[in-house]
């Protein structure tokens, strides 16, 4: 069945993955039988045909003409155009995603083409990544080592107050500062860094808390870098844990227990491997190591998340390592994340990213554990 996106590619990934280009304004294109055809204005027209990600490029002002004169209209919509292409492709069907814009599949509706909002992915075949996509997700994790050696450099110059609060060149070191000068040492490696994580404390306990205010030493600190190379639009996607100064020794177990879950995880994934398994098996290991999840004085407490989930041209993307799972295939690659999380100790999460393989799994992401910083 055919396959459409009206979508710019900054906002629909499968959109970028057809046009292979930054295109910044909405673009009509049909995936059919290997082709990719677009409709482009004269301002994109033969920046599109130079690419080659289409197969076909069609003058979006000539179709505007063509279907002014097919549907005896003043000024089609996108949906008429729609319609007039699949009747040209002799289809009467088409397949779009979620996305998909609700305006649009009513105009196209309205001139007799169906149209099926895909249940799953629309383009499945995204999760299994070429040796080019690998190495664009390299290039996001080696931007985001650039951000954690920044980081890791801010807190060994760092100086400790009286009341555990750290400043560096006589300011305070909040998670503010340091998430800016991690998103300048992810730009000057081709990485854009949006919604940096750097949380310490309590703060850390709330996953996708971005951070706040004064770090401090002593606290355990969240750091986790999903930046997108500016280029192809591939992420990288890692996430160590800080402290500075001395850690306790529950600090340490902790810390040292999910350096083991993700270990055990990263073992076991192979193709054919599920997801949800190796998911559940590192929450029986948490367990058996005295690191319960639920519920604790009203907060979620524990390893609440899932453990992995893809990553490509989208931060979070199929297949998924949680309770829910899938079956691994050849190709995919998925980040390994294991997070313990207790109110009042702090939360640590370690975070990298493998390829599956028949034989196991190619590790794309590399940057050391040292999270002591003296």
């Amino acid at each position: 069945m055919p396959r459409a996106v009206y979508s710019p590619t900054d906002h629909d990934a499968d959109a970028l993955y057809i046009a292979r280009a930054h295109v910044p304004d909405a673009f009509l294109c049909v995936e059919y039988a290997g082709n990719r055809i677009g409709l482009f204005s004269a301002l994109e027209y033969d920046r599109m045909k130079a690419t080659g990600a289409f197969t076909h490029v069609l003058s979006l002002e000539q179709y505007i003409e063509k279907t002014k004169e097919v549907y005896e209209l003043e000024s089609p919509s996108p949906g008429d155009m729609l319609a007039l292409l699949a009747v040209e492709l002799e289809v009467e069907r088409v397949l779009v995603g979620a996305r998909f814009p609700a305006l649009l599949l009513r105009q196209a509706e309205e001139r007799g083409l169906a149209i099926d909002v895909a249940e799953g992915p629309l383009f499945p075949e995204r999760q299994v990544k070429s040796d080019a996509e690998a190495a664009q997700i390299r290039m996001g994790n080696r931007a985001a080592c650039a951000g954690f050696a920044e980081l890791e450099r801010m807190l060994a110059a760092a100086t400790v107050r009286g009341d555990g609060a750290l400043l560096l060149d006589g300011e305070p070191l909040t998670s503010e500062r340091a998430r800016s000068a991690i998103g300048v040492a992810c730009l000057r490696m081709g990485g854009f860094a949006f919604g940096t994580i750097v949380a310490g404390g309590d703060q850390a306990c709330d996953p996708h808390c971005e951070g706040y205010g004064q770090l401090r030493a002593g606290e355990l600190i969240i750091a986790d870098i999903f930046p997108r190379m500016a280029d192809s639009g591939y992420h990288g996607d890692m996430t160590r844990t800080y402290i500075k100064g001395c850690p306790s020794r529950e600090q340490r177990r902790l810390v040292q227990t999910v350096a083991e879950g993700q270990n055990m995880a990263i073992e076991r994934i192979r193709a054919g491997a599920d997801g949800r398994a190796i998911h559940l098996a590192v929450t029986d290991y948490f367990n058996s190591k005295g690191y319960p999840t639920g519920k604790l004085d009203g907060r979620n407490a524990g390893f609440f998340h899932g453990l992995g989930h893809g990553l490509g041209l989208e931060v979070h993307e199929a297949p998924r390592m949680n309770r829910s799972g899938a079956n691994l295939m050849a190709g995919n690659v998925v980040t390994v994340e294991p997070g313990l999380y207790y109110a009042g100790l702090g939360g640590c999460r370690i975070e990298d990213n493998v390829r599956v393989s028949e034989e196991g799994s190619e590790l794309l992401s590399e940057h050391p554990y040292d999270w002591i910083v003296e």
